[in-house]
């Protein structure tokens, strides 16, 4: 694989370099998080990193950084090396895994704060996760496969209409908690809000007038058999800022701050024994080292 296209004077250049290195950062994180996990103690017994979430975000964490060292658009087939490694087969199925390990995520704590707070809205929600996330999941392969846009729309709406939910979610347990955990559940809403504004705003309009456009022009889309064969052997390797300006943006966010989501996900383990003490109506327990008299009978 050649590197001579990579030079600062090359906008896409700096942009893999700066994947790189959040791919990095990312990566260390996930191992600060694995240390924490195999450092607790709950117990006496020592929690390896089996955690679920913990393992669920690893999944989602080198697979962001594989998708990142070897970035794509699938739809479009183009990338950025000339390698088997690049075929949209491979990265959309590296892709399908990881993004429902980040749902199962959502589902889990979601699940979790619900038992908290025995709250019917927050389980319901959580419930729906998974399967929105699965069968946005179908939509981008039907889009990968026939090289329809529509399959991208109804992909990315899925996924908004899915935070959009999560949000609301999260605004309703927030009523049940106080303190950090009411700080932090308010934090999560808000970020889950922008990425829907942003999906609105951004990447759903983006897809749709790409749909349009195919409409426009009357392309013709593949079908099963020779779409899976196009998306396994076909790669069109370019370094042209014109033809990954698009793309930009969302890959950016999406393997720096979907990831970060993630592992702060992933380290909802840790404090999982905690958030009870937060919730509205219970007192709060406070460590003191101060000694505590104890009454001793005399016989």
């Amino acid at each position: 694989m050649s590197l001579a296209w990579v030079t600062w004077t090359n906008p896409v250049a700096v942009w893999w370099t700066f994947l790189l290195a959040v791919s990095a950062l990312n990566i260390a994180l996930l191992l600060g998080l694995h240390r924490s996990y195999r450092n607790k103690v709950f117990g006496g017994t020592r929690v390896f990193a089996i955690e679920p979430l913990a393992l669920l975000c690893a999944v989602y964490v080198f697979g962001c950084a594989f998708r990142s060292v070897l970035p794509r658009a699938d739809v479009q087939r183009i990338c950025l090396f000339d390698t088997w490694l690049s075929s949209v087969l491979i990265g959309r199925s590296v892709a399908t895994v990881a993004e429902l390990c980040f749902a199962l995520q959502w589902a889990i704590v979601l699940r979790e704060l619900a038992k908290i707070t025995h709250s019917d809205t927050a389980k319901n929600i959580a419930n729906l996760v998974v399967p929105l996330i699965a069968l946005a999941e179908c939509c981008s392969w039907y889009a990968v496969i026939s090289t329809n846009f529509l399959g991208n729309v109804l992909e990315n709406s899925l996924w908004t209409a899915t935070f959009a939910l999560i949000a609301i979610a999260l605004l309703r347990l927030a009523l049940n908690f106080r303190g950090p955990a009411r700080f932090a559940i308010t934090a999560a809403a808000a970020g889950s809000a922008g990425y829907v504004l942003f999906m609105c705003g951004v990447d759903v309009p983006m897809y749709f007038a790409r749909w349009q456009a195919q409409l426009a022009d009357g392309t013709h889309y593949l079908g099963l058999f020779s779409g899976l064969h196009d998306l396994a052997t076909r790669w069109i390797v370019t370094h042209a800022i014109a033809r990954w300006h698009h793309e930009i943006p969302w890959m950016s966010l999406y393997f720096s701050v979907a990831v970060w989501m993630s592992l702060l996900l992933g380290g909802f383990g840790l404090i999982r024994h905690l958030v009870p003490r937060y919730r509205v109506g219970r007192p709060i327990v406070r460590a003191t080292r101060r000694p505590v008299p104890v009454a001793i009978r005399s016989s």
